[in-house]
């Protein structure tokens, strides 16, 4: 059995996921929470495996919590999922931690295969094109793998950077170019990617290796 938590600060929407996975033969949900203390505290007395995780809540938002159950309980994995797509939560989620980011209009068959793939010790955000549910949501890849094998060395440093939120101002100080150079190479890097902003350039990269997701703690990894 997968054990599970789910941190929500809208009711209707925490109770529609729980009994979405319950129904489930090898899920229990073993704790609900409304903010992010509460879902630290939760996941941390039920030694929950997966906590789904909403970014926006009251108190202690959803990354907040993520830092600290990462610290707290290091076994315990961690999808967030939120409506929010912005650059400014998939990627502090991403160095946070999160094992998987998805929205939540994500279909019932990807949440669920999301679950078990990250129980299993998967990371959904490194994991190439094809077999696994899109980190943004959607149930099926793109048609076609992006050419990330076209990105130059530049263009990865660019994108190391926006992967740690810089703003193009500061990219280009780190750089020693123009801001209008830098957004030249996000084009090209959106492009290559198949991506449409710079949020969704991560969040592919991060999938297809050329970035990655914050470690687990050493010893974190469940015995089988």
């Amino acid at each position: 059995m997968i054990s599970i938590v789910v941190a929500d600060d809208h009711p209707v929407v925490r109770q529609g996921l729980v009994t979405m996975l319950q129904i489930e033969p090898d899920f229990e949900v073993v704790g609900e929470a409304g903010d992010g203390t509460a879902a630290v505290e939760t996941a941390v007395r039920t030694g929950a495996d997966v906590v789904l995780m909403d970014v926006q809540m009251p108190g202690t938002d959803g990354i907040t919590a993520l830092r600290a159950l990462r610290a707290a309980a290091p076994r315990t994995r961690v999808i967030m999922l939120t409506t929010y797509d912005h650059e400014a939560y998939v990627i502090p989620s991403l160095q946070a931690g999160a094992r998987g980011y998805l929205l939540k209009d994500v279909a019932r068959s990807a949440l669920t295969d999301a679950i078990r793939r990250v129980a299993a010790g998967e990371s959904l955000l490194e994991q190439p094109w094809g077999g696994s549910p899109a980190a943004s949501g959607s149930a099926a890849p793109p048609p076609a793998l992006p050419r990330h094998a076209d990105l130059t060395r530049r263009e990865l440093e660019v994108l190391a950077f926006v992967a740690q939120a810089l703003p193009n101002r500061q990219i280009a100080a780190r750089l020693f170019v123009s801001e209008n150079t830098v957004k030249t190479h996000l084009r090209h890097i959106m492009d290559k990617l198949g991506a449409s902003d710079r949020a969704a350039a991560v969040l592919r990269a991060w999938r297809l290796g050329l970035l990655r997701a914050a470690p687990e703690p050493p010893g974190s990894r469940k015995s089988p």
